[in-house]
């Protein structure tokens, strides 16, 4: 089993926001979580699952770990103008 700490967050362009994944148990074979976005030009996600914001738009980061997934739906908001 793998699971996300957030299934929806929302975050500014050229901010970040952390997903953690939890893979159980800790035993699983593959347990090393692999994450990937649906759209990379909206936002990217590094292999410890932090998520940049590039630009306003909704992305799904999915996470996979022995053979098993999980996803979170993140909305990137405009910057607010200063």
């Amino acid at each position: 089993m793998v699971s996300l700490d957030q299934t929806t967050a929302s975050v500014e362009a050229g901010k970040t926001v952390k997903l953690t994944a939890t893979v159980a148990p800790n035993n699983a074979t593959n347990a090393v979580p692999v994450f990937t976005s649906s759209d990379e030009t909206i936002a990217t996600v590094a292999s410890d699952g932090t998520v940049t914001a590039i630009k306003a738009g909704t992305v799904t980061i999915t996470v996979t770990a022995g053979g098993k997934t999980a996803t979170a739906t993140i909305t990137v908001t405009a910057p607010t103008e200063q």
